[in-house]
């Protein structure tokens, strides 16, 4: 081997080195150290393989809003974290809705307004 393959080596295990700390120091290795491994919606428990299921959602949808006591997050598994997500979009079409277009409040057609006078002209 040559100090040019040791230096690259080197390099490569201080990358890694760099790439676990930061890893340690994210929001998801944080949120796995401070709550059990367990989704909090459907409480399914994770570990070894599948642990990589579970997911960090942040509660107020803001991914730079991590605050060290992890109020702002909690544990769901991918299924759940996608369930969360589409609740939200179509929470979000419904508020988005044209303003012409009737609402569920809006009763302003009736399909038996003529009804009664049809029947009166039929008894006759």
């Amino acid at each position: 081997m040559s100090f040019k393959d040791n230096n690259n080596i080197d390099k490569s295990v201080a990358e890694a080195r760099s790439i676990q700390q930061e890893r340690k120091n994210s929001y998801r290795e944080r949120a796995l150290n401070l709550f059990p491994r367990i989704c909090g919606r459907c409480g399914r428990e994770f570990s070894g393989k599948r642990l990589r299921e579970l997911t960090v959602h942040h509660r107020d949808h803001n991914h730079d809003n991590n605050p060290p006591d992890g109020s702002n997050w909690e544990l769901l598994c991918i299924y759940c974290h996608d369930n969360e997500h589409s609740r939200d979009q179509v929470a979000d079409a419904y508020d988005n809705e044209p303003s012409g277009e009737s609402s569920d409040n809006d009763f302003s057609q009736n399909p038996f307004a003529g009804l009664a006078d049809l029947m009166k002209n039929k008894r006759l």
